[in-house]
């Protein structure tokens, strides 16, 4: 069991002192842009699925008339 605990605080050590954090408002400011890309993205993707779910019920409505 020490092994384990001190693995853990060797990681934390290595997380505060070695590690290059980026800035914090870098940080956030790729999360808007990921988080608005996201969104066109799933808006799009959804737009192109309404639009082949309504032209294949336009092509079976046409089959079965």
């Amino acid at each position: 069991m020490a092994k384990v605990v001190n693995y853990i605080s060797d990681a934390f050590t290595e997380l505060k002192s070695n590690v290059t954090w980026t800035p914090w408002e870098e940080v956030q400011r790729y999360t808007i842009i990921v988080t608005i890309f996201t969104v066109v993205l799933s808006l799009a993707i959804w737009g192109v699925d309404t639009l082949f779910a309504d032209a294949l019920a336009g092509f079976f409505n046409l089959l079965n008339s």
